[in-house]
């Protein structure tokens, strides 16, 4: 797909993309209950739990948050989950952390994180965030150990608050009995899902905006077209929204119909 359609809308720069600035990012409701949630846990040094359909904004939610953690007071993890074993976790955490891998050793594995997190607690004042995205694709034997990450002096010390994210499936894998010893650790939980119709013309009129254009481009059936197609899921939207521009431009069409979101919608899953 060439960029004239760019041109024809008189757009600076191309709609609809996850590539923004974190003051860029349109604050809803949804964000901002992620956000407490967080700060609660952070501040407890415990876990918050994260949910939401796939292209439901949970990524998008964990970077507006994680922008607002000054970076002289708190240092955040942020590990992609995989399906992989508690070594290959820890790897990436150890990589997060800059540190060379010891090994194969669980125990020494271990040490060496929570030695970093408490010297850095304690010896640099500055608080740890671990955030693991994609948390659902996690094994349960991972989850059944995962919990010591957080256990210092007794348990007695909170220093390492957890985010866990993931699809739905993740709240099913945490009440699983191996999983129930980082389970007792939630205090907060936030769900995603599709906004309504109100909120998806918002999300529309917001991502013109920062592509330079501060008038609706699209029809009223057309808002409805891109809600209903994408079930109010931000990802979605964004492809029908900017495959609609095109549709729109290639016929010279200075508005969006619900024609042009429909079409849109023939080259999407």
């Amino acid at each position: 797909m060439n960029s004239s359609y760019r041109m024809f809308f008189e757009l600076q720069r191309e709609p609809f993309t996850a590539d923004i600035a974190h003051k860029e990012i349109l604050v809803t409701p949804a964000i901002k209950g992620v956000e407490e949630r967080i700060h609660y846990a952070v501040r407890l040094g415990a876990v918050a739990l994260i949910t939401g359909e796939i292209g439901s904004g949970k990524s998008t939610a964990l970077r507006y948050v994680a922008g607002c953690f000054h970076p002289s007071e708190y240092r955040i993890l942020h590990v992609t989950a995989s399906a992989g074993s508690i070594l290959e976790l820890y790897r990436h955490i150890l990589g997060e952390l800059h540190l060379e891998p010891v090994g194969s050793s669980r125990a020494k594995i271990t040490r060496k994180i929570k030695q970093e997190i408490k010297d850095t607690v304690l010896g640099k004042k500055m608080k740890i965030i671990l955030v693991i995205d994609e948390a659902s694709l996690l094994r349960l034997d991972v989850f059944a150990e995962l919990h010591t990450l957080t256990q210092f002096d007794n348990d007695s010390k909170p220093f390492l608050p957890m985010v866990l994210a993931g699809q739905g499936n993740l709240v099913d894998n945490l009440k699983y009995r191996y999983s129930l010893p980082l389970a007792s650790r939630v205090v907060g939980r936030c769900h995603l899902q599709g906004v309504n119709q109100q909120g998806m013309e918002d999300y529309l009129a917001h991502h013109l905006a920062i592509a330079g254009v501060h008038n609706s481009l699209f029809e009223a059936p057309a808002v409805t077209a891109i809600h209903q197609g994408s079930g109010g899921l931000f990802r979605k939207a964004n492809h029908l929204a900017r495959g609609s521009l095109i549709v729109a431009a290639r016929g010279k069409s200075s508005m969006v119909s619900s024609e042009h979101v429909r079409i849109a919608a023939t080259e999407l899953f």
